[in-house]
């Protein structure tokens, strides 16, 4: 069952080498993270699941220790999904079927995006990497109730399941936002915002998910697996954090029981 959650926005300016000069401006916003992942590591789950927006090429399982990268926003910086120790994973991983894995050699990138932030995260949280990892790309239009189906299917993998939800609000909050500016933006991210810290499965689970795509919403699918692992869990929520820099909702939080 689940037994914690984080959820952490995905830009790759969380990331401080992509923001450059930029960097400082989100530093509240990593530190919120870095305090968010931390927690779920304190939860000592069997096994954590990394969920975030993914395009097509991107979609499904990535294993532990898939690597991504940043080239594309012009940075020299690649980063592995928790990459397991030459001796592999232990503890709870044989009972919840993720088995020990070997070193990896080299590989091409295969992490969408949002799952490479939430790498480049565990990484510099600390993440211990003998606690199996997996990404789990899901697509923007995914249905919300296909999104529940599947975070139910997340909470049974083991007894003690975390999730890493990565996903981004409306990104049309300000007039020089990526979708500009958009008056149901604000009240769209603040019952996020409510539900987040609520630990509300059931407003997540409701999001209409044709206005989240007018308002550019990525983290709507992702957000919606987490309603679905939720559910009769009865987590307790904190919200870390909840501003638009950039004219993006972003948001951080911690279920824990």
């Amino acid at each position: 069952m689940l037994i914690a959650a984080a959820v952490c926005p995905c830009p790759p300016l969380l990331v401080p080498e992509v923001a450059a000069g930029a960097a400082p401006e989100l530093d509240g916003l990593r530190a919120a993270c870095s305090e968010a992942v931390r927690a779920l590591a304190a939860a000592r789950p069997d096994c954590l699941i990394v969920v975030g927006p993914a395009d097509r090429a991107g979609h499904g399982k990535h294993a532990q220790g898939a690597a991504g990268s940043f080239r594309g926003f012009g940075v020299e910086l690649d980063v592995r999904l928790a990459a397991p120790t030459a001796e592999g994973t232990s503890g709870g991983g044989d009972a919840a079927g993720w088995g020990p894995s070997p070193e990896l050699p080299p590989s091409p990138p295969t992490l969408p995006t949002s799952l490479a932030v939430g790498a480049w995260l565990l990484e510099h949280a600390g993440w211990d990497p003998a606690v199996p990892v997996e990404g789990l790309g899901v697509g923007e239009p995914l249905a919300a109730e296909r999104c529940i189906e599947v975070g139910r299917e997340l909470a049974g993998r083991a007894e003690r399941v975390a999730l890493l939800v990565m996903g981004d609000g409306t990104a049309c909050r300000t007039l020089k936002a990526p979708g500009y500016l958009d008056e149901r933006a604000a009240p769209f991210d603040a019952e996020v915002a409510r539900a987040l810290a609520a630990a509300d499965t059931g407003a997540l689970a409701a999001l209409d998910e044709e206005l989240a795509y007018e308002l550019k919403a990525a983290g709507r699918a992702p957000m919606q697996v987490l309603a679905g692992a939720g559910e009769g869990a009865r987590l307790k929520g904190e919200l870390r954090y909840d501003e638009a820099p950039y004219g993006v909702g972003y948001f951080v939080a911690s279920w824990l029981s």
